[in-house]
């Protein structure tokens, strides 16, 4: 079983865990773990300085997936255009929901949080927690922007920055 799941995901192939954004595989590995001899992908995530092992065979039921397409990443760039939904619900029940979007690993969730919670310079100042959904929605889009493109984080920044400050103007 594992040996087919393995096909899925290649060493020096970016991927995304759901609760961490984009990783990239630096190998996979066997590793005796409570008596079981078990197959573990070996994932990077660099700028978090942390290393993650993830069982092959659980590796798509914990919703690991290859980074999105360019199809996708352009949908996500049109779902930051749209206008903002902010729902009347408390912010504590918003906040959940938005927490669920970022750790869903779905980029378009994650640009609907961003387009939802993002701020001109005119518009009320958002709280510290509203502040700390936005910036985690914004680095993991555009860490997979930037992987999708192959370029870095800081064009991918202002890629995402100009579609944000176009939307507003």
């Amino acid at each position: 079983m594992s040996k087919s799941r393995r096909q899925d995901f290649r060493p020096n192939e970016f991927v995304v865990y759901p609760a961490h954004g984009v990783g990239k595989i630096i190998s996979i590995e066997e590793q005796e773990i409570a008596g079981i001899n078990l197959e573990l992908f070996v994932i990077s995530f660099e700028k978090d300085k942390m290393t993650l092992r993830v069982p092959t065979h659980k590796a798509t039921e914990v919703g690991m997936r290859s980074l999105s397409s360019p199809d996708i990443v352009s949908k996500a760039m049109t779902t930051l255009k749209g206008k903002a939904k902010v729902k009347r619900a408390m912010w504590s029940r918003r906040a959940q929901e938005y927490e669920q979007k970022i750790n869903s690993g779905d980029l378009i969730a994650i640009a609907e949080v961003v387009r939802d919670l993002h701020r001109t310079d005119d518009q009320r100042e958002q709280s510290y927690s509203e502040r700390q959904l936005y910036e985690a929605a914004l680095e993991r889009l555009t860490r997979e922007v930037a992987a999708v493109a192959g370029s870095d984080e800081v064009s991918a920044q202002k890629e995402v920055d100009e579609v944000l400050t176009a939307r507003a103007a």
